[in-house]
């Protein structure tokens, strides 16, 4: 059985986030999704959907086997409950591979790390587009 371990921030789900999780489940049998805390973001705006929401959003999908919130103390505690194979990135997502791979060895993980191409695109496969978007209605409501 293959694991494979699929992360993010999952703030407002859309499809976009739905075609990540479906490209990485394809790699392996098993998928578990670690959904970022809310204090350790720190590359992008804080959320608007808090972690416990976003972690229920992601549980309910079912291409999600497992689906558990990571660590604020050190992102790679979770891996040891888990023991990914495989660890898919997303196409924005801000690690480099080969610096992750190299992090998981010195930890005694055996895991690759794969990235995926950029997704199809669609008009609102973006958490911060769709922010956007709501923000533009309710000016011209007003």
């Amino acid at each position: 059985m293959t694991r494979i371990l699929a992360t993010g921030t999952f703030d407002i789900l859309h499809p976009g986030h739905l075609y990540y999780l479906e490209q990485a489940r394809k790699y392996g049998n098993e998928l578990y999704v670690l959904v970022a805390r809310d204090s350790t973001i720190e590359h992008k705006p804080k959320p608007i959907v808090p972690e416990k929401q976003r972690l229920e959003m992601v549980k309910a999908l079912r291409v999600v086997d497992h689906a558990l919130l990571g660590s604020e103390e050190d992102m790679f505690k979770p891996l040891k409950e888990v023991q990914p194979d495989i660890i898919v990135l997303g196409h924005d997502q801000v690690f480099d591979e080969k610096e992750l791979e190299d992090k998981l060895q010195k930890r005694g993980f055996n895991t690759k790390v794969v990235r995926l191409g950029k997704p199809h695109q669609c008009t609102l496969c973006s958490s911060g587009r769709i922010i956007k978007r709501i923000l533009e209605r309710k000016r011209t409501e007003l």
